[in-house]
Order: structure tokens, then sequence, then C-alpha cells
């Protein structure tokens, strides 16, 4: 049986459901207590009594959005019941004066330099939430001095760049399907060998410039055979393309024979080097931005934990970082979205500000 997503269930709820879902959640969120059937129809918009709102309620639990602590307490959202308001049923409120004011403040300073300024960032928007503060710094763009590829299980993996000027980073990226911790360490060998003095783009172009290249002599070396019928091509172009021979060996010349083996080195070397292609692609895209409710949370490993956060840009408009907050689920979400928000605005507008310097 098939369980429905979570915009389905939204449809699914009338607005009575809603309404005391909705009025559930929020006073979660307020007070950190379960919520009864009685403490809601004294704050109903309509003149319903204490058994149908317990009814709606048992309705909500069976679909997944609410439960019991307890069993004659009322009833506090679920991992997916806070997942559902967030994306649907949040009211977002305006980032208030005074908050503002306190984020505006840490970029009147004259420091210059990025760090100390994204600390200050930091510093504030801990302050104002109470919570743990995140800041993903803009993705460092310098000569590489080496590359390190670890598993950390079958869809997650991290590399490693130390740069020549000694700063470390760490990226987090899903590795393409069956890849070997041997393949990353071969990888890793590869282009510890021609990242000398290369940025990441640098190297990921010297990359499709040598797929190109092998890719041109393997059309060199394999035309005349097929011109003259002694092999087709299998999925050209592709992935899993192939050279595949169609006369009899005795019907090869020496020469041929010989190109042959030329194609098949050529051809596993273009193979590596479209791998080690996309290993530089997703090291470039590094890990992206979304926000985690309690075990979905599992970079940070925070079962019961929320992770808000938005990305900032630069002037071209592309994502370089990420500030957040992390804090309980029951966070109030109403406030703490907008500010996070504010915050990630503002950081893109003062990484402007010192690259127009």
């Amino acid at each position: 049986m098939t369980m429905p997503d979570n915009r389905q269930l939204l449809q699914e709820m009338n607005e009575r459901s809603r309404e005391v879902f909705r009025r559930v959640v929020e006073s979660y969120l307020s007070s950190g207590a379960p919520v009864g059937s009685r403490s809601l129809t004294r704050d109903f918009s309509e003149k319903v009594s204490a058994a149908t709102i317990r009814n709606v309620m048992q309705d909500l639990e069976y679909m997944g959005l609410l439960e019991s602590p307890h069993v004659s307490a009322g009833r506090v959202p679920t991992q997916q019941g806070l997942r559902i308001f967030v994306d649907g049923l949040l009211e977002v409120n305006p980032v208030a004066v005074t908050d503002r004011e306190m984020l505006d403040a840490t970029r009147n300073s004259n420091e210059r330099d990025v760090a100390t300024m994204l600390d200050r960032v930091s510093g504030a928007l801990s302050t104002l939430t109470r919570g743990a503060s995140l800041v993903l710094a803009p993705k460092h763009e310098a000569a590489i001095r080496q590359v390190e590829f670890v598993s950390l299980s079958p869809e997650r993996a991290l590399v490693v760049l130390v740069f020549a000027d000694g700063h470390v980073e760490n990226r987090v990226f899903t590795p393409p399907p069956g890849l070997t911790p041997s393949a990353m360490r071969e990888a890793a060998n590869f282009l510890n060998a021609m990242a000398n003095g290369l940025t990441v783009s640098q190297l990921r172009q010297r990359m499709q410039s040598q797929i190109t290249t092998r890719r041109q002599e393997i059309d060199a070396l394999a035309g005349d055979l097929v011109e003259r019928g002694l092999a087709i091509w299998e999925n050209e172009g592709e992935a899993q393309e192939r050279l595949i021979v169609r006369g009899r060996a005795n019907l090869l010349e020496q020469t041929d024979e010989e190109n042959l083996s030329r194609i098949r080195e050529l051809f596993e070397d273009l193979e590596r080097k479209r791998d080690i292609a996309e290993f530089l692609e997703l090291t470039e895209k590094g890990e992206g931005v979304r926000i985690f409710i309690g075990s979905e949370n599992r970079l940070f490993s925070l079962t019961g934990s929320t992770l808000v956060v938005s990305p900032y840009m630069n002037a071209d408009r592309k994502i370089v970082g990420a500030v957040g907050v992390i804090g309980p689920t029951r966070l109030n979400y109403g406030r703490i979205v907008p500010i996070v928000d504010y915050t990630a605005q503002l950081v893109g507008r003062m990484l402007n500000d010192l690259g127009s310097e």
C-alpha cells in the first residue's frame, strides 16, 4: 500500500481538521505541553463540543500527524506533522525592528576579513534565536595542494580540499552509485598528480579538455575501421559506448590490431577521466541547502533537533554559502524562519560590499 505524501495529507484535511491541527501545533510550539480537546474548545472559531474536537484529533493521530505522549494526556505533533505545518500552514511574521537592528549592526564595522564578519553574524544570530547558529562560509577558490575523498556511507562521501594557502575545506556530496573506496583513492591520486597550482574549477576544465582530446583520438583511430565495415559503434557518444569489431580476427591486419589495442587503452583512460570529472563537478556543487526536522537531520545526527538554513548569494546570484540555526523541534518557526532568511540576504550584501572595494 502506498503511503500518501504530505501534500496529499494536507488536501485530505477539511477546514475543521486543519484548524484543529494548526492550533495543536501552535499551542505546542508556544508552551511545549501536550494539547487537550477542552483547551481547544475554548478558543475555537465555531461552537463545537470537546467530543467533536477529540474525534478530529483522533483522526489526525490516525493520519500520523499527532501523537499522545501518555495514555491520558493531550496530543503533540509528530515529526511528519511538524513538517506539514512548516511546509503548508506556517504563517511567517515580519522580522521585528529590534531583531533587524541587531543584525544590521554587524554590518557597521570597518572589518574587512570575511571570517571575522561571518563570526559577528553568527554571534548575533545565536543571540537572537537562542539556538546554535550555523554559518557555511563561501567556498574557497584557490590553488589546490591536496585532494582526499572519504566514504561516509553508500549515499554520502566527503572531499577534503587542502589549498596552497593552508586553508582546509570539507564538502559533503552524493557519490555515483556503486563507487568503491578504492576508486575514490585512485581518483584522489590522479587529481593530486595534476592539481598543482590549479583551482577546483580550473582542474575540472583541464579534465574536460583531456576528455575531449581522448575522444578525438578514439574517433580518428576507429574511423577507418568503421568506414571499412570492420567495426560499428554501439551507443556512440554515451557513457556506455562500445566499438564492436564485426570482422574475423584473421581479416584484420597487424595495423588494425595495433589500432584496436590503442583504442582499448584510450577507452579505459576516457572512462576514468569521465568518472573523475563527475567527482569534480560534485565537489564544486557541495552540499545542497534544505530544512531538516528531527531525524531528517542525518548530516548532524541530532534527532529531536531542527536545522533551519537559508542560502546566500554573490553578485552573480550564485549560491556561495548558507546561514542557519540549530534548535529543538519545538521552535518558533514563524519568527526564526524570517530571521534566518533576512540574515542570509544581509550576508550576501556584506560579501558583495567587500568584493566591490
